[in-house]
């Protein structure tokens, strides 16, 4: 039987998705009251599940249920960028010894839980005491000419790189508003299928954010601001300013999920709530 032709214009950048692509993200749109009613039945059956309160790139059209999380970030003295990992600790919860990762930072509790949605819970990389150094590393095929043609696939994320972001722009929405990457965090040496996706953005805007913002002078850096990209609605990966198709749905400037037209403001960082798949217990 023939495939049947696209009902969505090209324009909209927008692919046909395949019904049944929902495992994990069946509870992206698990709100706060109902996830007390769950909690019980999702904390068991591994480790660090239940309510997790994050900061979060606020979602802003769309039919993502919430924001993405953010990655805190900072500037090594060599000038590469890494995402903060929570401190790793042990803890008592509900009778149960787990191994968790958590730290306080910009008066916020900042934790491994952020990451716990959409399958990425069963990702090496958000083991608390994964054996992963934090540098972010190029992706490969990047929605952006500039990375494509200047940077390999796994090479580590350097300032150097982002030196025009003042003024940088590819056509899409307002130049100078920063300048992106697509990049993968605490996925060295795993399958593919457990990689984490990463959208970075330096921005003179995030530099104006931080000055008054404990939480954002703590979590970014030199402009530096990131999220793990995974939409909250099915998971796909969206990208900042990197489709033209963003424009007829009023998100060039925004991050952008071609799949279902949810948007994302990087620039309104806000706390969110939902509940966090335990990961699996350990073999």
């Amino acid at each position: 039987m023939p495939v049947e032709d696209d009902k969505y214009p090209a324009s909209t950048g927008r692919r046909r998705f395949v019904k049944g692509v929902v495992g994990s993200a069946s509870l992206a749109g698990v709100g706060t009251a109902a996830a007390a009613g769950i909690e019980s039945t999702t904390a068991a059956a591994g480790q660090g599940g239940g309510i997790t309160q994050y900061m979060a790139v606020e979602n802003t059209d769309g039919p993502a249920p919430r924001g993405m999380p953010q990655i805190p970030v900072k500037v090594d003295s060599e000038g590469y960028l890494k995402g903060i990992w929570p401190e790793v600790q042990t803890v008592e919860e509900q009778g149960q010894e787990l191994t968790v990762a958590r730290t306080e930072l910009g008066g916020i509790t900042y934790a491994s839980e952020w990451f716990q949605y959409c399958g990425v819970q069963t990702y090496p990389g958000v083991a608390p005491d994964a054996d992963q150094d934090n540098y972010f590393r190029y992706s490969s095929n990047s929605k952006y000419d500039w990375q494509n043609e200047e940077t390999d696939e796994g090479q580590q994320v350097h300032v150097d790189d982002f030196e025009d972001y003042g003024s940088w722009g590819n056509g899409i929405g307002q130049d100078g508003l920063g300048k992106p990457a697509q990049a993968t965090w605490r996925s060295q040496d795993v399958p593919p299928s457990g990689t984490l996706p990463v959208q970075i953005i330096r921005s003179e805007r995030v530099e104006r954010m931080a000055e008054n913002d404990e939480w954002l002078a703590a979590s970014t850096d030199e402009g530096f601001i990131a999220n793990l990209n995974k939409c909250t609605h099915y998971c796909c990966v969206p990208t900042f300013k990197g489709l033209e198709g963003s424009e007829s749905f009023g998100a060039a400037d925004q991050i952008y999920c071609q799949c279902h037209q949810s948007a994302y403001d990087p620039f309104s960082i806000v706390q969110r709530s939902f509940t966090a798949l335990p990961r699996p217990e350990d073999n």
